[in-house]
């Protein structure tokens, strides 16, 4: 739909106007507790089926990688403040609309270096808003990152730039990126704000060294970019041998508490860890850091040790726990090994039981993996933790046992198994059981929803003396590897790696569905309500069955109306569904997996719920530009 039919379909609309209202959007999780909760009481399961496109906006802003550009890969959450729609892009630019018709308001364009400098593709999560509460330029302010490692802040009125922010607007956060500096501080997660301090992490260049970047938080002014503090997370003795444990997605933050929870990554190299034997604490972890000082006030460490490049990888999200008569403040996190954590957020300690388990050994070079691990039965996993997904019947049978004979080739002696040289399963794959989409939950309730993948990877280690002919023989010299894929160097470790889906020669894969599913766990007692696969695979064209699921990139939104909203499937579609029982009550297919989470707000006495549609080669290989927000029309 163009713009000028967007702007048709808006008049012909008869929209209700909102029973409660949720008045701000304004961070990527929606708020700074991360709950993805919309306090919108007229989406209903009655209602939604009557849901309608208010406006369509195309950005412009899209490559699929075939041209001079590399391909985009968009997750941007759309920010509602001061009465405009934000987004980011992945040409890193700002665009500034209309809420009610999409009609465009300003532009500005960072004209930063369009190149895959760290990514193998151009991302872009969004936009930050920042306002003093006092009246005049730059008093609002959005916040945009870039690749290239520059945080630009415009005026949210007419989008020029706020002169006293950095120089002339443009901070060079690369500037601190003084250790280890084999990449650029990639901003493409945009920044925390807490008051007047934004909270800058970073993203790196994933698999191809051993010696990166020491992962940290600063905190700079919102006014000037003066930066208040840095913390690190690698313990000084061990940043000449290693990097990384930065935070590359979101965060969360208690301003009554005064901490930040910041989800911090796994160290360098991803899947070889014998230059860290020492150990790294703060790496894999949930850590609560003083949001004035940046001190470390604690840390809930995941994966001790981790060669699975389990990042920890959502914003923990903020819920206070009934108990009795004691109400507890509590943080849930995600993983991507599918547990579930929940922490009382004052003090990191656990609220539910945890059990110590023996895992495997590794056998590779210099390697000494962790004797034991943390795992949690309450609530249960997101995916099954005891055993891999058995073969797939159809696939195996198709091609002739092929899946049958690799279930019998590679590695694996359950969650933890170690990377080896003759291939390990890796399950859940690195793009996890659960990713930066996180999970909604609803306070009143204290109901999580979560949406989850399953998928099953090879991983190998190449040894060095191989490496280099192995890539070359298998690409004919295209050493590059793919998204959450290919051939990685490790550089500086004796193993490179290559990591592929577990799929038969028709490129079917091997493990039995479902794919992806959704489900809803009671927090007070960690029971699983229910889960339901979720989407529909799609490949060649054709849509898999409703019962297989789909993998997942993005996270839900949950309602007052008890609705959950949600883009994040292969097969191009938005959904409702009934927040009790996961069943789908509405969808609308979009121009590519909606891999983002959608924002739901009320503007001017009406609610709107808005996705972006911008695809991810994780998915499949399918971009797009889109903009759409929806709205109830007449019943």
């Amino acid at each position: 739909m163009t713009r000028h039919l967007a702007l048709l379909s808006t008049s012909l609309l008869c929209p209700l106007p909102a029973q409660a209202e949720q008045t701000r959007w304004d961070t990527f999780n929606g708020t700074l507790s991360a709950s993805k909760f919309a306090d919108v009481a007229s989406f209903t399961p009655e209602t939604v089926p009557r849901l309608e496109r208010a406006w369509e906006v195309r950005t412009g802003d899209v490559a699929d990688g075939s041209g001079e550009l590399p391909e985009t890969v968009w997750s941007a959450t759309p920010i509602y403040a001061n009465g405009t729609l934000y987004l980011g892009t992945p040409f890193y630019r700002i665009i500034a609309l209309d809420p009610a018709t999409g009609e465009e308001k300003w532009r500005y364009d960072s004209q930063s270096t369009l190149e895959a400098l760290t990514q193998p593709a151009l991302k872009n999560r969004g936009v930050a808003y920042w306002e003093s509460g006092a009246t005049g330029p730059c008093e609002k302010r959005v916040y945009l990152g870039t690749m290239d490692a520059t945080l630009h802040a415009v005026d949210a009125d007419t989008g020029k730039p706020c002169a006293d922010f950095g120089v002339n607007g443009v901070l060079n956060v690369n500037q601190w990126n003084e250790t280890n500096a084999v990449f650029p501080f990639s901003l493409l997660q945009p920044p925390t704000i807490v008051g007047d301090r934004i909270l800058i992490g970073w993203s790196g260049m994933d698999w191809e060294y051993t010696v990166e970047p020491p992962g940290n938080l600063m905190a700079v002014d919102a006014r000037t970019g003066e930066l208040l503090w840095d913390t690190g997370f690698i313990p000084a003795e061990l940043i000449p041998r290693t990097g990384t444990a930065n935070i590359w997605s979101s965060m969360s933050a208690d301003p009554e508490l005064g901490l930040v929870y910041v989800p911090v990554s796994s160290p360098s190299p991803n899947y070889w860890g014998g230059n860290r034997l020492e150990g790294i604490p703060l790496a894999t972890s949930t850590t609560a850091v003083d949001i004035e000082t940046g001190a470390v006030a604690w840390s809930f460490q995941h994966i001790r040790h981790d060669i699975w490049d389990y990042d920890t990888p959502s914003a923990p999200t903020l819920v206070d726990i009934r108990r009795g008569d004691e109400v507890i403040p509590a943080l849930v996190q995600t993983t991507k090994q599918g547990f579930i954590f929940v922490l009382d957020r004052r003090t990191g300690e656990p609220l539910f039981p945890i059990e110590d388990r023996p895992v495997p050994p590794s056998d590779a070079e210099g390697e000494g993996t962790a004797a034991t691990q943390p795992f949690v039965t309450v609530p249960p996993p997101t995916v099954p933790v005891e055993d891999l997904p058995g073969v797939w019947g159809l696939s195996d049978a198709l091609s002739l046992g092929e899946c049958s004979k690799d279930r019998e080739t590679y590695r694996y002696e359950g969650l933890f198994t170690p990377p080896s040289v003759e291939g390990t399963f890796l399950w859940p794959g690195t793009a996890g059981a659960n990713n930066w989409g996180g999970a909604a939950v609803d306070p009143r309730s204290g109901i999580l929803y979560v949406n989850s993948s399953r998928v099953v990877q090879v991983l190998r280690l190449i040894p060095r003396e191989d490496y280099e002919s192995e890539v070359h023989n298998a690409t004919d010299g295209n050493i590059e590897g793919g998204n959450e894929a290919g051939f990685h160097a490790q550089e500086g470790s004796p193993y490179g790696i290559e990591l592929y889906e577990w799929t038969n020669s028709l490129g079917l894969p091997c493990w039995e569905p479902p794919f992806g599913t959704f489900s809803a766990y009671d927090l007070a007692s960690g029971e699983r309500l229910y889960e339901v696969p979720f989407g529909l695979t799609q490949r060649w064209g054709f849509y898999g069955m409703r019962a297989w699921g789909s993998p997942t990139l993005g996270g839900p939104v949950v309602t007052a109306g008890g609705v959950v909203f949600i883009g994040a499937s292969m097969d191009d579609r938005v959904r409702a569904l009934d927040a009790a029982t996961g069943e789908e009550l509405w969808s609308d297919i979009v121009a590519a997996p909606s891999v983002a989470i959608p924002a739901v707000f009320t503007h001017e006495g009406v609610d709107y719920v808005v996705f972006t549609a911008g695809g991810n080669s994780i998915l499949k290989p399918q971009v797009a530009d889109q903009v759409v927000a929806y709205r109830l029309g007449s019943p």
